[in-house]
């Protein structure tokens, strides 16, 4: 990881492209939460009788802690679209923000927590109670019913507010959305619902989201060139750890194999700081709870290992970098790295066992594009050989 000089020099280095970027006019406007809520207001005015049964505007302040009630009650079954807008700051100095995607969460009641994968999101209640919503960064999930890692003071490191409008349906949240575009709509929100629900999930088989991040439209199952399976990677402004369970023995001669063709890398920016830690990798988890994540750096030397900069995964995520620069890109590349020797080397005393394969993919801080493709994924215990994809 970065030491403190590095880590002010790149604060540094970024603070002063976004000083740039103010000089120059080219800051993105703040969202106005005044016409978002005068124009939805508008449309549904004017929506069909017996469309809706009741909806509601929430403001959840980023400071603000979980959980935030909400005027809605939900029974087992209801259905429900939820729109947001507004803008949460990381550090404002730098510009850096968590997408509405990620730092909102909804819960129904005592029941799970959940999200969408975009700023709106219609779903069927699986409980009873109060609908809530709550900020997730800069803390994170300790359970799946809401309850954090960190002291909720965290939060007093945020900055900006959201606002939430809370549709519960009538009838099926198709249906609903569809009549009211009828009707019609505000920057396209209501056919932007319409057509994430008729794409239904891009979760490649076989594979899960890390349920403390969350989904993300980020993967999707695609065809190499050769025609051969792979998982398709785009990144932009987002964040997901994509796992498939495995349960082998780690072992001395216990490898991992991969192709992979990279076409962008998300950090211009050595990404062992906080601010930059924008990457695209493939990582292993071992039965103790810690992984080794395996990724092409833009700066850092090849073999060049850190702790993860990003405190509430320091101590359970090392990364290793494995490729650097530009060179290379585009191009389908192998790897194949022996998983006991580079535990050993890098993180300490070896455990028994691999449980789980990762994809991940990180651009929430510098909102850049990265793009790749995986295919062949392989785990090697001498002839023995487990294909992950």
């Amino acid at each position: 990881m970065a030491g403190v000089l590095t880590e002010i020099a790149v604060a540094g280095r970024l603070a002063g492209k976004v000083l740039a970027r103010r000089l120059r006019g080219e800051m993105e406007a703040s969202p106005d939460l005044e016409a978002f809520s005068l124009g939805i207001n508008d449309i549904l005015d004017r929506a069909p009788a017996g469309l809706i049964n009741e909806h509601a505007w929430l403001r959840v302040p980023a400071n603000e802690p979980p959980w935030v009630t909400s005027d809605i009650n939900l029974s087992l079954g209801d259905q429900v679209s939820c729109f947001s807008e507004g803008r949460v700051y990381v550090n404002t100095l730098l510009d850096i923000r968590c997408p509405l995607s990620l730092q909102i969460w909804s819960k129904v009641g005592d029941g799970d927590i959940f999200r969408g994968t975009q700023n709106s999101h219609s779903f069927v209640s699986s409980d009873e109670g109060n609908l809530q919503f709550g900020n997730y960064f800069p803390n994170d999930w300790e359970t799946p019913q809401g309850a954090r890692q960190q002291d909720d003071t965290v939060y007093a490191s945020a900055s900006g507010e959201s606002l939430i409008l809370i549709i519960h349906w009538a009838v099926p949240a198709l249906e609903g959305l569809q009549s009211l575009l009828e009707v019609g709509d505000y920057n396209s929100r209501f056919q932007d619902e319409i057509s994430r629900i008729e794409r239904g999930s891009t979760t490649p088989e076989g594979w899960d989201y890390l349920w403390h991040i969350g989904p993300a439209d980020i993967y999707q199952e695609g065809k190499t060139g050769e025609g051969n399976a792979c998982i398709h990677c785009k990144t932009h402004g987002d964040t997901g750890i994509l796992q498939k369970k495995v349960d082998l023995p780690l072992l001395e001669n216990s490898e991992v194999s991969w192709r992979w063709c990279v076409d962008q890398l998300p950090s211009p920016l050595r990404e062992d700081t906080l601010p930059t830690h924008d990457y695209l990798s493939i990582a292993v988890e071992f039965e103790n709870g810690r992984d080794i994540t395996y990724y092409w750096s833009s700066k850092l030397a090849v073999g060049t290992g850190y702790d993860c900069p990003l405190p509430n995964w320091r101590g359970k995520e090392y990364h290793v970098a494995i490729r650097s620069g530009t060179d290379g890109l585009g191009e389908w590349q192998s790897e194949r790295r022996n998983l006991y020797d580079d535990y050993k080397q890098y993180m300490g005393e070896p455990p028994a066992r691999i449980v789980k394969i990762w994809l991940i993919a990180n651009s929430i801080f510098q909102r850049n594009t990265g793009v790749c493709d995986y295919t062949d994924i392989l785990l090697h215990d001498g002839d023995e050989i487990t294909r992950v994809l």
